[in-house]
């Protein structure tokens, strides 16, 4: 791996499963180096797949097969901008189509557990806008939301 700082992310098993589904749904994502364990070890046996480089959104990862001990939580997310509605709809319907789990104001949650924030840019420009009654509505608009609502957002900023 050329990077120096690599986000290591524990799988119960899956690691190229999940590496395989990010490179194929999100822009330059690849799967990169597979490494097999040279001996048994707690989570597998000798042959298995041990780590996995890959790479999601230019961020280069390492998933490891570490088994069921450790669990995803939401204090680590990736968070991914769009430009637009149908953007925010591929990626949000990739992620919770597969087997994933909405949850509220743009976060997700793949099947394998990993939090994604789902956020247009719209939403961001909208909640930073200099006038604070407009922030305010499209805040408390994003509020009641699970997948971004593009127009419903821009509505609610306009007042």
């Amino acid at each position: 791996m050329a990077s120096t700082n690599t986000v290591c992310l524990w799988y119960d098993n899956d690691a190229l499963d999940a590496a395989t589904f990010y490179a194929q749904t999100f822009p330059d994502s690849a799967v990169g180096a597979i490494y097999r364990a040279p001996g048994d070890y707690p989570a597998g046996k000798q042959g298995d797949v041990l780590t996995v480089e890959f790479t999601v959104m230019g961020i280069p990862c390492l998933g490891l097969n570490g088994g069921p001990a450790i669990k995803h939580s939401e204090a680590f997310s990736f968070q991914v901008a769009t430009d637009d509605q149908a953007e925010t709809d591929r990626l949000w319907n990739a992620i919770v189509g597969n087997g994933g789990q909405e949850s509220a104001c743009g976060w997700c949650k793949d099947r394998w557990g990993l939090s994604w924030q789902i956020t247009p840019r719209a939403l961001m420009a909208a909640i930073a806008d200099p006038d604070p009654a407009a922030a305010k509505r499209a805040f408390d608009a994003m509020m009641t939301m699970r997948k971004i609502d593009v127009a419903a957002i821009e509505a609610a900023r306009r007042g």
